[in-house]
């Protein structure tokens, strides 16, 4: 009996994306370029993920935890885990379907820290903190309206004021001889614009 057939172990390489391709191969083989090369596998990390390595214990190849906590972050389980606990955020990821699992860990890490910063209120205080601004905005903004409709009234009855001065002013002008009487309109408009 062969017990190899029965159980493959994977091979581990580590590969570096562009590993494969160099520029001295690429000279000797003009037909070959670096875009028709074909991929390479994605590397296979080696040391556990964040969540494995703060729990201390082996990560397994089908951790539920390793896609969303890297290795290179571990302050963000530190701060899932303090609040919500190892047990909880695996029961949660793992009721939860595949597409739904990353904003989940997301969603949990923003509650981690809101509950950290603000243990009494967490996020529900953040969020009656952002409402609150969010009337304050919106009362502003009416005020700002408020005062351009107000400006505009102004300045239309400014223009037909201006515009019912001009004519009176004209008809006494049109009744007489031309050019007769300019001082008249021009001390009009000074008085106008004074």
């Amino acid at each position: 009996m062969v017990y190899s057939d029965r159980i493959a172990k994977p091979t581990i390489t580590l590969s570096h994306p562009f590993s494969h391709y160099s520029p001295s191969s690429a000279s000797s083989s003009p037909n070959l370029s670096p875009a028709s090369a074909p991929p390479s596998p994605p590397p296979v990390i080696l040391s556990p993920c964040a969540a494995c390595k703060i729990l201390r214990r082996r990560c397994a190849d089908r951790c539920v935890l390793a896609p969303y906590f890297p290795p290179t972050d571990p302050l963000k389980f530190t701060i899932a885990h303090r609040v919500f606990g190892a047990s909880n955020i695996i029961k949660l990821l793992q009721e939860l379907p595949e597409s739904q699992r990353a904003d989940a860990v997301s969603s949990m890490v923003y509650e981690a820290n809101a509950r950290i910063r603000d243990p009494v209120y967490g996020c529900a205080g953040a969020i009656c903190q952002l409402q609150k601004q969010v009337c304050e905005l919106q009362a502003d903004l009416a005020k700002a309206r408020a005062e351009i409709v107000n400006m505009q009234c102004q300045q239309s009855n400014l223009v037909s004021l201006i515009c019912m001065e001009m004519t009176d002013s004209q008809e006494p002008i049109s009744q007489q001889q031309p050019y007769e009487n300019t001082n008249f309109l021009l001390e009009d408009l000074e008085t106008l614009w004074a």
